[in-house]
């Protein structure tokens, strides 16, 4: 089990995760240490229970607003997908028509071949 070394506030923490964790816990420690830095640099020294403890309450607030909005953007997304779908109007010709507009052609080719011949 690899045992790292991860800073948060200032101070150095020796902790153990599974193989191929490292990545993570680092990520995880970078984001502790983001909240934990302004405190530091706020308050001064604080005992290391109180900073871990109010840098934690931070992050978890803002895992929280988060998790709010996902839930939101959530409900928004099955509203919209619980729409029916917007159908086009396919207009439909019926065949007489179609029977009919080919008898014109027909004509007017007809009509302008024997334009042609007398010519």
């Amino acid at each position: 089990m690899p045992d790292l070394e991860v800073t948060i506030g200032g101070k150095g923490f020796q902790v153990s995760c599974q193989p191929g964790e490292e990545h993570f816990l680092r990520s995880a420690a970078a984001m502790l240490d983001a909240e934990a830095a302004p405190l530091v640099a706020q308050i001064g020294r604080l005992p290391e229970a109180k900073m871990l403890l109010m840098a934690g309450l931070l992050l978890a607030d803002k895992t929280a607003a988060v998790e709010d909005e996902l839930r939101t953007l959530r409900a928004k997304l099955a509203e919209l997908e619980a729409r029916p779908a917007a159908t086009r109007d396919v207009a439909v010709i019926p065949s007489q028509v179609v029977e009919t507009l080919a008898e014109i052609a027909a004509r007017a080719e007809a009509m302008a071949a024997r334009i042609e011949e007398k010519a």
